[in-house]
């Protein structure tokens, strides 16, 4: 493809613009359910690029070549970023329904807000010679 019209070459991205809470939704998705959620970067390419919060699996490709990137939500961030709040964590003694929910509701709020503190400045995409690193720019 030519500039204009973008590349097919994701090596063309530059920087990646990411809404914080999509990040942080789709790794609390991950966690908690069967689908996995990605960060999609769709061609052609750019050199700004917005990756976008995406459900795998089952989908038509309206994409012959190059397909989507899929990024999986975890290399935005930083290897000591606090670990998703497990409800056994949280679970009260003695124990109560109620409090145990609380418990997990403030400790997932919590997470939520301290993961921000461990975003990365830059990942790196897959491309056909390698990893491209690219910085991330975050949204919200």
């Amino acid at each position: 493809m030519n500039d204009a019209r973008g590349s097919s070459d994701p090596s063309a991205v530059r920087s990646l613009a990411v809404t914080t809470d999509d990040l942080v939704t789709s790794l609390e998705a991950n966690r908690r359910g069967d689908d996995p959620v990605v960060l999609r970067v769709t061609p052609p390419f750019y050199g700004r690029m917005r990756a976008r919060i995406h459900r795998t699996g089952g989908e038509a490709s309206d994409y012959a070549d190059p397909e989507p990137i899929h990024l999986d939500p975890r290399v935005f961030v930083g290897d000591d970023a606090p670990a998703y709040p497990e409800p056994d964590e949280t679970r009260p003694e003695p124990y109560e329904v109620e409090a145990h929910h609380e418990r997990h509701t403030e400790a997932v709020r919590a997470w939520r807000s301290a993961v921000r503190d461990h975003l990365r400045e830059a990942v790196a995409l897959p491309t056909d010679d390698g990893p491209h690193e690219v910085d991330v720019k975050y949204l919200g």
